[in-house]
């Protein structure tokens, strides 16, 4: 049933959506991390049009070229979808952004259900992008549909090679600075979860994320032959890793924290109110005990302050059995994940002369490599932005209750570029909670957050709308005095 209304009265009407479509997205095997399940991806995105058309949306469909894949082989990218729905310059404008791609899945891996045919149990609709990103954008497509007449204009920006960086995106979307993303007024995003199973969120913030590969070695010896009496690389490859973290999580770098922030009392309050279960965070981790024992130092550490990890060793024998050779050529694998005002360059810079100190110190004759292939920049916004405000209102008419404000410890890169790109308000407003399992086996959004997620999508087109009328209002009073 459609509906015009300018008051939230209507949201409980909205319980009984069926769960046709998701269960035909699910069923779309849009892996975009296998190039060989390319084809899929297209199929995935040309429903995701299909369906903004019904909607009487326009719809085009960018296409981005090719891409080289580490092989040299060139694969065909997936189209991005640009939509606009209505156009009235009395409404404001919000630009949505989703993807339909996912992560890979096989039944092996661990699933209890086939991972591509959606299956509900217990209340739990389980299956790959379920909450991660194809339900979102569902929900948000079913929050359009439930008005006759929108109180908002919408723009969407829906990508189907997220899970594989996005290329091309960055560049598409600079280009339409000043066409496509010019009209919009802020831009939403929900592709991430609750920090609770039970407590809605709104999220402000993500880290970033600098990955780092340091090479040592030349060629293969017989450890036999030459074991004893030569440096050897995969000797020298884990000493450096060794160096980077003490035992308590402190990265040993020096100067990689003198851009943090310092903590204001106001965030420190902020943090106190937030509802975070510890043991329930430990059970879904598998781990014993975490480094830090309140709440509060946790999500500092996991939010506010950067951290290294260390991923695995290229080159080194990996395989059943033992291989008694002295690896040639070692490649370490790390990344650091860094917040606001920390910069790539300096990060660089600082892991590359603090290696190069803690080799030097070594005297081994091996060739060390640094180097930083991939970064991205954190994001933060600010939670007094009266986007946020509608946002808070628009989940408190749903769950009567006021959301939690919290960060991500990962990266999300587009919140940040449609922030720099377009200097407008950019919010993250998720509606999946925190046990979903989003990259993992037996991914699932519950029904109860499906449909009560898409209510609050439907209460926030209403409040941003309110907001728009009480701004143009205090605009027109300071013009009349």
């Amino acid at each position: 049933q459609r509906h015009n209304s300018t008051e939230p009265w209507f949201l409980d009407c909205l319980s009984c959506f069926p769960m046709q479509h998701l269960k035909e997205w699910v069923a779309v095997e849009s892996d975009s991390v296998q190039p060989d399940l390319r084809r899929e991806v297209i199929r995935m995105v040309t429903l995701a049009a299909d369906r903004l058309r019904a909607l009487g949306a326009t719809v085009h469909s960018v296409n981005l070229g090719s891409h080289q894949l580490p092989d040299g082989q060139s694969v065909l990218l997936p189209p991005v979808i640009l939509a606009e729905l209505g156009q009235d310059p009395q409404k404001p404008t919000v630009c949505f952004y989703g993807h339909v791609d996912v992560q890979p899945a096989k039944k092996e891996d661990g699933w209890k259900t086939d991972p591509y045919t959606l299956t509900e149990i217990n209340g739990n609709l389980y299956g790959r992008g379920a909450t991660d990103n194809k339900g979102p954008v569902l929900a948000w497509i079913n929050a359009v549909e439930t008005f006759r007449a929108l109180p908002v204009n919408l723009r969407f920006v829906i990508e189907g090679m997220e899970e594989a960086g996005s290329p091309g995106l960055q560049r598409l979307l600079e280009g339409e600075r000043r066409r496509f993303l010019a009209a919009a007024d802020c831009f939403v995003l929900s592709d991430n979860v609750w920090l609770s199973r039970r407590k809605p969120a709104l999220t402000y913030g993500t880290r970033g994320s600098a990955c780092f590969l340091v090479e040592s070695g030349d060629k293969d010896l017989h450890s036999g032959t030459f074991g004893g009496i030569i440096h050897e690389p995969m000797t020298d490859l884990v000493a450096l890793l060794d160096s980077l973290v003490d035992p308590t999580g402190h990265i040993r770098i020096p100067g990689i924290y003198d851009s943090v922030a310092a903590l204001t009392e106001e965030e420190r309050k902020l943090y106190e109110s937030i509802e975070f279960d510890m043991e329930e965070h430990k059970s879904n981790s598998g781990v014993k005990r975490f480094l830090y024992d309140t709440k509060e130092e946790i999500l500092l550490h996991l939010w506010r302050y950067p951290s290294l990890s260390i991923h695995g060793i290229e080159g080194a024998f990996h395989e059943p059995g033992i291989k008694t050779v002295i690896p040639a050529k070692v490649t370490g694998k790390f990344s650091i994940r860094q917040v606001p005002h920390m910069e790539l360059s300096v990060i660089k810079q600082q892991v590359v002369e603090y290696l190069e100190d803690v080799f030097s110190k070594r005297k081994s004759p091996n060739k060390l490599s640094v180097s930083m292939p991939l970064g991205a920049k954190p994001w933060l916004a600010d939670i007094n932005d009266p986007v946020y405000t509608a946002a808070r209102r628009a989940v408190r008419t749903v769950f009567r209750e006021d959301p939690d404000f919290i960060r991500d410890g990962s990266t999300i890169p587009i919140a940040r570029m449609f922030q720099t790109i377009t200097q407008k308000s950019v919010i993250m407003l998720p509606i999946g909670a925190a046990d979903d399992g989003e990259h993992s086996q037996n991914e699932k959004i519950s029904r109860h957050n499906y449909i009560e997620g898409t209510k609050v999508f439907a209460a926030f087109f209403l409040e941003i709308a309110k907001l728009h009328e009480q701004l143009q209002q205090t605009s027109k009073t300071k013009t009349d005095n």
